[in-house]
């Protein structure tokens, strides 16, 4: 299934963030968010794997208490369960992730 970007909407997740639901398939799910400067994505935990990679910008990554930051290019694993969240530096940055299985909750 083939998803155009264009007919995809952003979400306001809160606090500077907008989540957009790129497509979505069987157990996978693909998600774009979107981060104001300095917004952060609360630290959080669901029992759902993903992976991701930051398309543009940079900031700061936490899982299970373990800083790390991170630029366009770097990539993240954050397994089950694991206690995670992201910290933009400048406006616009991009975090592409993948969850297994799909997030209902973004539906």
């Amino acid at each position: 299934m083939v998803v155009k970007r264009k007919d995809t909407v952003a979400v306001d997740a809160g606090d500077g963030v907008k989540r957009r639901v790129l497509n979505s398939g069987g157990n996978l799910m693909i998600v774009e968010f979107t981060f104001n400067s300095g917004a952060v994505g609360k630290i959080h935990r669901h029992p759902h794997e993903q992976i991701g990679f930051v398309a543009k910008g940079s900031g700061v990554f936490t899982i299970d208490g373990k800083d790390t930051e991170v630029e366009a290019g770097d990539s993240m694993y954050v397994p089950s369960n694991a206690l995670h969240g992201f910290r933009a530096y400048e406006d616009g940055a991009v975090l592409v992730e993948t969850f297994y299985p799909q997030r209902e909750d973004f539906k």
